[in-house]
């Protein structure tokens, strides 16, 4: 069994932040800017269906208006005007969403269905059925939007831990491990696991630590990400922790 060394880089370096993206995307149509354009879009896309169809849209209208919300962003250069000096990107998306759907524009050029050209590429194929798992009251447009966003760090930053795992042979132990990110590592079967995997208990508790460990180190990178200061990083995850509790006497 190859042993749990893994490196903390892997493929990307994690060197691209998503401000240098929103910057990219702002300074006008080139394929730089596109590419930057899709990689926004599949961050956030979600996020801001959801909340859309919050607001009361049906289905076809959240997709038609989310696919226009980032049109435009690219047609009209709207990017230019995101500036991590003022604030968290994803207030300033939510804030250019409620604009949108408040403005004239959104009556008379939002994306028809089996018309028009969409400038950017989202895949709304299961964006309905992971709508309809949402909580059906317990949330409003603002905080669904927020759910989404700290569900959405929380997946990447296991995604891209997963890549490195699967590089080093580790895609087994990952995928067992990874279920006890968020829980008492008390609760882990560590003998079942040891004979599973032929390694000691002890190996298998160093294992989920350093797992954690990365875990919590690549979360705070993304989350680094798209704030200009790093004291706003603690805020941040103080937010995401927030996203994620559900209201007094609610559940999610």
């Amino acid at each position: 069994m190859p042993s749990d060394d893994v490196t903390s880089g892997g493929p990307r370096q994690f060197a691209t932040t998503r401000w240098s993206l929103v910057v990219a995307a702002g300074a006008g149509r080139s394929a730089q800017a596109d590419r930057a354009l899709a990689e926004l879009c599949a961050d956030y896309w979600y996020p801001l269906y959801a909340f859309v169809r919050r607001r009361g849209h049906d289905a076809d209208d959240a997709r038609d208006l989310t696919q226009a919300f980032f049109t435009k962003l690219l047609e009209k250069n709207d990017l230019k005007a995101a500036d991590p000096a003022r604030g968290r990107f994803r207030s300033f998306l939510l804030t250019a969403m409620k604009n949108f759907l408040a403005s004239e524009w959104r009556r008379q050029a939002a994306v028809k269905r089996g018309g028009g050209v969409e400038l950017v590429s989202i895949d709304y194929r299961d964006a309905e059925d992971r709508y309809q798992v949402e909580p059906a009251d317990a949330l409003t447009p603002e905080a669904i939007y927020e759910r989404r966003w700290a569900l959405g760090l929380l997946a990447r930053a296991v995604e891209e831990l997963r890549t490195q795992y699967v590089a080093r042979g580790q895609t087994e132990l990952f995928d067992t491990l990874k279920g006890y990110l968020g829980s008492d590592p008390g609760g882990v079967p560590y003998g079942e696991l040891s004979r599973r995997f032929e390694q000691s208990e002890a190996a298998l508790r160093t294992a989920l630590s350093r797992l954690r460990a990365r875990w919590r180190d690549r979360l705070r990178e993304i989350v680094a990400e798209t704030v200009q200061e790093g004291r706003m990083v603690d805020d941040e995850l103080n937010d995401l922790i927030g996203a994620l509790t559900p209201p007094a006497g609610k559940s999610l």
